[in-house]
């Protein structure tokens, strides 16, 4: 089946495109990683956060008051 430019589209083109592509993907995918990671560390850590101060103030609410005398 011939290409665009006339001629018939061999295996070695195909790996060169492909090849091309992937290594476009890669290079955004590694651009992109820090700064994926910087917002996934922030989104962790104010997601622990809420939890803690949750917790807490459910602690506070349900807890009981112990009152302890001596005789």
């Amino acid at each position: 089946m011939p290409g665009p430019s006339g001629r018939r589209i061999t295996r070695e083109d195909l790996k060169a495109a492909y090849s091309q592509v992937i290594g476009e993907g890669e290079a955004t995918a590694k651009a992109a990683a820090p700064q994926g990671l910087a917002v996934a560390g922030a989104v962790g850590f104010a997601l622990l956060t809420l939890a803690f101060l949750i917790g807490r103030r459910r602690g506070r609410s349900r807890s009981a008051v112990v009152e302890i005398r001596r005789l």
